[in-house]
């Protein structure tokens, strides 16, 4: 927390133009702020709010349609809070916009786009829209984080930031020249983790994790660069990566699902406690998350959630980032009689690995209305996990799932063209109609050629 009488000059680092809109009613207040675009500035800006100990409740970005280069940030505060620290802040804001602070009816503004759609990318480039909207940058570590302390450490983590905040979609993504104590430290988690996939890892896992020894440079003596596993997983699956600073929201990083990329950091944890990370890792995305996105399954399940994402209600992007935490994060299968962990979570943590798979935690089935509403801790062990009986089950459940969701249109990826096609007109029903048609005409030729006989 910054010492009193220092806002100012971290408003001055952080914000250049906002525009702030109230509302106060239901309990709670919300403010929406115009950030112009530059490393480092929501954080500075969130650490006003921190120093007034004014809690957070939710926070939203999208790109500004009224400021050139700006971002709109909307933040929300929880009914318990007073009402003077909320407008200490709300003063500082003023005093360092002047004419450029704008103080709006909220409540009148929100009632007439009560049923606007919140902005989603529709193509794959728009990824660069919201890819830098972190809440957490470059050295910007909490006091209890292992290399708080290691002003090496922290240079280190703003030049891997720096490298994703200036990255774009088409780019390579720059290779990185790991030095001894981040190669050692990968060495330690790899050697570890590795002894336990063959017992605990689900089947495709292990199918997969040699490849990438084979093709991607995984072992332990050199920490593999995204560039190399980027353009594996694309022959693979379509699947591909993108350098990321920090933890994106709910929102951006499920939309980038939609589109097939995972947003991947390219840091490493800090060398004194190999076996601890308080944020995803390079050890975490490349053990946990990367293999099963080489799984086609696995990868049209990862989709399925980003696309229901895309224009969702709040509510529901709770729902489905829920959903993500006890599937992708943290999920568990059946398989010949056995379960076993998919879950990167699991897949890149030696000790929740054991624990889930042991009599000690809860275990339920994987049914998307009951597992979408489940409360859970981030910083321990789950007390709960889902079972699914395979990918290809989950899928379909979550598709299901899915169509009941309120939305006044369906979307669908367009591998071809990387973009998503709203489902809205007439004319792009017709143009899935015909696509369907091509499709069953080609399976029935198909079906033809192989002996099977037709009905």
């Amino acid at each position: 927390m910054p010492p009193a009488g220092q806002d100012e000059d971290f408003l001055k680092y952080a914000m250049e133009s906002y525009v702030a809109d109230v509302n106060t009613e239901f309990g709670k207040t919300t403010i929406v702020f115009t950030l112009r675009e530059k490393s480092g500035a929501l954080a500075e800006t969130l650490r006003v709010f921190q120093a007034h100990d004014v809690n957070l409740s939710h926070i939203e970005s999208r790109p500004s349609k009224t400021h050139q280069g700006c971002y709109e940030i909307l933040v929300e505060f929880a009914e318990d809070e007073r009402q003077q620290k909320i407008e200490e802040v709300i003063d500082l804001f003023k005093k360092q916009g002047e004419k450029d602070v704008l103080v709006q009816d909220w409540n009148t503004k929100n009632k007439q786009n009560k049923d606007s759609v919140p902005w989603f990318p529709q193509r794959i480039s728009d990824i660069d829209q919201f890819a830098n909207r972190i809440l957490s940058y470059g050295s910007e570590l909490d006091a209890d984080h292992p290399g708080f302390k290691d002003p090496e450490y922290r240079e280190r983590r703003k030049y891997f930031a720096d490298i994703a905040f200036n990255y774009r979609h088409g780019d390579k993504i720059p290779r990185i020249e790991y030095n001894d104590l981040e190669i050692q430290t990968w060495r330690t988690v790899y050697n570890e983790l590795t002894t336990l996939y063959p017992e605990h890892a689900c089947r495709e896992f292990n199918y997969i994790f040699p490849l990438l020894q084979q093709n991607c440079g995984y072992g332990p003596d050199k920490i593999p660069q995204l560039q190399d596993i980027s353009e594996f997983l694309k022959d693979c699956t379509g699947f591909t990566l993108r350098p990321v600073a920090g933890l994106l929201s709910s929102r951006d990083f499920l939309a980038g699902l939609a589109f097939r990329v995972f947003h991947s950091t390219q840091y490493i944890r800090h060398y004194s406690a190999p076996k601890y990370t308080p944020e995803p890792d390079i050890c975490h995305e490349l053990l946990g998350h990367v293999p099963l996105f080489a799984d086609v399954e696995f990868a049209q399940f990862s989709q399925e959630i980003g696309l229901a994402s895309l224009g969702a209600t709040d509510d529901t992007i709770e729902k489905l980032a829920t959903l993500y935490w006890f599937t992708i994060e943290f999920g568990l299968c059946q398989q010949d009689g056995q379960t076993k962990a998919y879950g990167a979570g699991l897949l890149s943590s030696f000790g929740e690995l054991q624990y889930a798979l042991s009599d000690k935690p809860e275990v339920h089935p994987f049914e998307p209305s009951v597992t979408s509403v489940t409360k859970y801790p981030i910083t321990e062990y789950q007390p709960r996990y889902y079972l699914a009986e395979s990918f290809a089950s989950a899928k379909n459940k979550l598709k299901t799932w899915a169509s009941t969701i309120s939305r006044p249109f369906q979307v669908r990826y367009n591998a071809y063209t990387q973009r998503v096609d709203v489902l809205d007109k007439v004319s792009a029903l017709q143009r899935l109609a015909r696509d369907i048609r091509s499709d069953m005409s080609t399976l029935e030729e198909a079906l033809g050629k192989v002996g099977v006989v037709r009905g």
